[in-house]
């Protein structure tokens, strides 16, 4: 066979699968490892998988790149509104006591639903700690709501306060819930975000909340971004619009996360 032949059958294992493994590829075409590796490394190369340890994955689930809000609000609009609708179900009138809410779009699209939030006494308020500027002013609308944010250096493409005042001000306080966006959730990799400074602060989210909660649409799962900020065992529940594929179902299982279909 020659290599273009396989090659062309690898592209085809990689849209099937999302990745390949160098001793399967070996065994399957009865070639050397390192004539797979040479393979990878055209395939690489043009731009159609990128090498990870033991072999490839797809380069569209791998994401280096990162939009701002703005480019991404619009973007699969009615699952976000589904996942939000779900998460407020976490937070019924009789709810006591504060909840942290990441910077992101499907996060906000909660923000919106907290604005009509009431609780079962009219003496109760709910406290809503949050980083990001944009739902910080959304969810103040509601008086029944108690809003303290967290500063630090403002970060414009996503308007969020990241660096490190930001985390010393998390590291004091921890919610009852977190509300968690990512950009990426892969089975190995776990949740992810392109940018450093986001990445520690999501982490410090993750850690410092009682019960941690990503609210991430089906288009993010499967995908490694640049920067690993939880692994799937630090998050209690996924909340998303579509079953993951059976990899990814089985990770979750198995590090013991709720899966929410909205």
């Amino acid at each position: 066979m020659y290599a273009e032949e396989r090659q062309h059958l690898i592209e085809g294992k990689l849209a099937g699968a999302g990745r390949v493994a160098v001793i399967d590829l070996a065994r399957t075409f009865d070639v050397s490892r390192e004539t797979v590796r040479r393979d990878l490394d055209q395939l690489e190369a043009r731009g159609v998988l990128r090498r990870v340890h033991g072999g490839a994955v797809s380069a569209a689930r791998v994401n280096r790149g990162e939009e701002s809000v703005a480019q991404r609000t619009d973007r699969n609009s009615d699952a976000k509104e589904r996942i939000a609708r779900a998460a407020m179900a976490l937070i019924p009138p009789t709810f006591r006591g504060a909840i942290s809410i990441d910077s992101g779009t499907t996060t906000s699209r909660l923000a919106q639903h907290l604005v009509n939030w009431s609780p079962e006494s009219s003496a109760t308020t709910l406290t809503v700690i949050t980083h990001s500027i944009s739902i910080a002013s959304i969810v103040s609308e509601n008086p029944h709501i108690d809003v303290q944010i967290i500063g630090g250096r403002l970060r414009g493409l996503t308007g969020a306060a990241v660096g490190s005042t930001t985390l010393d001000q998390l590291a004091g306080i921890r919610p009852d819930i977190s509300f968690l966006g990512a950009n990426g959730v892969h089975a190995d990799f776990g949740f992810s975000t392109p940018d450093p400074d986001e990445a520690a602060v999501k982490s410090a989210l993750t850690r410092g909340s009682r019960r941690a909660i990503a609210l991430v649409d089906a288009s993010k799962l499967g995908i490694e971004t640049l920067m690993s900020f939880a692994s799937l065992t630090d998050i209690d529940t996924i909340i998303t619009d579509h079953s993951p594929d059976a990899e990814l179902t089985l990770a979750l299982e198995r590090a013991d996360v709720e899966t929410v279909i909205a």
